[in-house]
Order: structure tokens, then sequence, then C-alpha cells
């Protein structure tokens, strides 16, 4: 996963367990699709997404506090994320 100052991407799969079974892939795509969804539905700032099989791609511009707060508690997450299964999330 990479965080820009203009935006996040995410790419490959976790690779903890097969398919359909793997939980940090399963956690990191949920907070993804949560920031999606609540940047598109709380805030006015206008966001560019991208989704695929293993990847994700959200751009923005200048955020609102609210975009940025949403944005920070995302990167909280998939922090906690990456502390509990580092071998299979890194954050660059």
């Amino acid at each position: 996963m990479g965080l820009r100052k203009d935006g996040i991407m995410i790419s490959g799969h976790a690779g903890y367990a097969p398919t359909g079974f793997d939980i940090v892939c399963a956690g990191v795509t949920a907070l993804t699709q949560e920031l999606i969804r609540s940047m598109e539905g709380l805030t006015d700032d206008r966001i560019e997404t991208d989704i695929g099989s293993g990847m994700a791609s959200i751009q923005y511009g200048d955020l609102s506090e609210k975009g940025r707060l949403l944005i920070d508690s995302f990167f909280i997450g998939i922090c906690m994320i990456a502390e509990e299964f580092p071998d299979y999330v890194r954050i660059t």
C-alpha cells in the first residue's frame, strides 16, 4: 500500500490464506471500501477511484477537514493491520 499526498494506491494480494479465506486481505478491502463510501457520502471532496482485482487507487486533491480526518482514520486502521501482520502488509 502506498500513501501519497494526493492519493492512496493499494496493490497485490496479502497471501495470508487462500482466496476467500484471507482475513488480512478482507480487512484491507473493508477499510478501503469504507473510506471510499465515507468520502463520497460524508464530504464534498472530489475523489477518483479505480478498483480491480488485487488493486485500488484513490486520487484526491485538496481535502476538507472531514476528508483529511477520514484519510487519517483509514491510515490508523491499515497501520493496525500492518502491525499485526507485518509479513503480509507493507506501507510505503
